[in-house]
């Protein structure tokens, strides 16, 4: 799929960003100073709401020992009987700031009593700056807003509240029978998901009873948003839920594949989308003993810091490569045999036999194949101190294809992982300032 506009782009968001049935969604944006700084920020207040409270929820979190307030929250919010409402606040993440249970809490109880639910109905999320303190005199003043806002017509309210340094708004859509999946998805930074992914909310009318629901999402997380890195931080708030209003009889076989689908689309948009990138990179490593080394070396391909740099420059310096990987089984898998293994870039086998296959044509395939898979140039800026992207839409879906065959074994992975660049820098250092 390419986009020429920004303009194109988002009426294509509109044309999949339709709710499933008994859904509603709304936002209210404020402005407050934070606690900890001396410096005015604007802060939106998402709430993803159900018109009945439903049985059939799940989420899956980050293992970061150091979660914040509301993954806390929300890991207890999963023994609950009944779901009512998400309520998402960006700019501040309430990671291991005083008091940050009871401000997930008393943001839970003002939605709570504006819907007329119980708190314990409403599952919490935060996404922003680590250690700063919620406004929560503010947000509870936002809520009243946030609910007159709500509405059953389209998802992206949800897809654009909840984003941070993201460029654009994430979604997509599958449809099951006469049901379908709409998923929406924050992320750009700090992002190696482990059993969980940033902020993905899945939004189903299909009727599929909780516990097959929380299964479905299991599956669908491993290949998917598990099996992405851009920066190998696994963040501290990661969360994916997935809700059903349960409205639309469906084939279970049939909601199953379609929600890997959205999932897999999402971890691409997510990808595409991260801080500074430039290539996304897309790695098929195959030939393995077991599939956790499979991951492992894909995962250890795109975490290199010298191959991103590489890649970002369109450079094909194909040794970074070989050493990742070298890197990786010889700290995991030591001893075993790499004689057979062969690596493959866009089509064009550059390893094999223990020695690369190289030639000027295919260097020059190479550097063809990057430049073709570059989303956009760095521009440098006259004071050259602020990278800006020249556009703020994904202008194509292509990557930069690796395969991996380490000749050991059946098992697979894939795994999509992105470059580094100047933006990926300046993004980072400037971040609070």
């Amino acid at each position: 799929m390419e986009h020429a506009s920004l303009a194109s782009h988002r009426a294509w968001l509109e044309s999949v960003s339709a709710l499933p049935a008994g859904f509603r969604v709304g936002a209210a944006r404020f402005s407050f100073v934070p606690i900890e700084v001396d410096k005015p920020g604007t802060m939106t207040l998402t709430l993803i709401a159900l018109d009945e409270p439903t049985d059939a929820f799940g989420a899956m979190f980050t293992n970061n020992a150091f979660p914040g307030a509301p993954v806390i929250v929300g890991r207890a919010r999963l023994d609950e009987p009944l779901l009512s409402a998400i309520v998402v606040n960006n700019k501040i993440s309430n990671v291991c700031a005083p008091g940050g249970v009871e401000a997930s809490n008393a943001v839970c109880r003002a939605v709570a009593k504006e819907l007329g639910v119980a708190e314990t109905a409403v599952l919490p999320s935060s996404t922003g700056v680590i250690g700063w303190r919620l406004p929560v005199e503010a947000m509870v003043s936002a809520v009243p807003e946030a609910v007159r806002a709500l509405q059953s017509t389209s998802v992206m309210p949800a897809a654009e509240g909840i984003v941070t340094t993201d460029l654009y708004p994430k979604v997509r859509r599958a449809s099951v029978g006469a049901g379908s999946i709409v998923g929406i998805a924050k992320g750009a930074g700090m992002i190696e998901p482990n059993l969980a992914t940033m902020l993905v909310y899945l939004l189903t009318d299909c009727d599929v009873p909780r516990e097959a629901l929380r299964e479905a999402l299991r599956d669908a997380v491993t290949p998917t948003f598990n099996a992405m890195s851009i920066d190998t931080d696994t963040s501290t708030s990661d969360t994916v839920a997935i809700v059903s209003s349960r409205r639309v009889p469906c084939d279970l076989q049939a909601f199953r594949e379609a929600l890997v689908r959205v999932c897999a689309e999402l971890t691409a948009d997510v990808v595409r989308n991260g801080e500074g990138v430039h290539h996304v990179i897309r790695v098929a490593v195959s030939g393995a003993p077991t599939r956790a080394l499979a991951l492992g070396v894909g995962k250890a391909i795109v975490g290199s810091p010298l191959f991103q740099c590489a890649i970002c420059g369109n450079d094909p310096n194909v040794g970074r490569l070989v050493m990742a990987i070298g890197k990786h089984v010889g700290t995991f898998a030591p001893g075993l045999d790499l004689s057979r293994a062969t690596i493959a870039m866009a089509g064009h086998t550059i390893f094999e036999g223990g020695a690369f296959r190289l030639s000027h044509e295919t260097e020059g395939a190479l550097v063809a194949h990057m430049r073709e898979a570059e989303l956009y140039a760095s521009v440098a800026p006259a004071d050259g101190l602020t990278f800006v992207p020249p556009v703020r839409f994904p202008s194509h879906e292509r990557a930069v294809e690796i395969a991996v065959d380490l000749g050991a074994g059946s098992e697979r992975a894939t795994v999509l992982g992105s470059d580094r660049s100047h933006e990926y820098i300046s993004e980072n250092a400037d971040y609070r300032s």
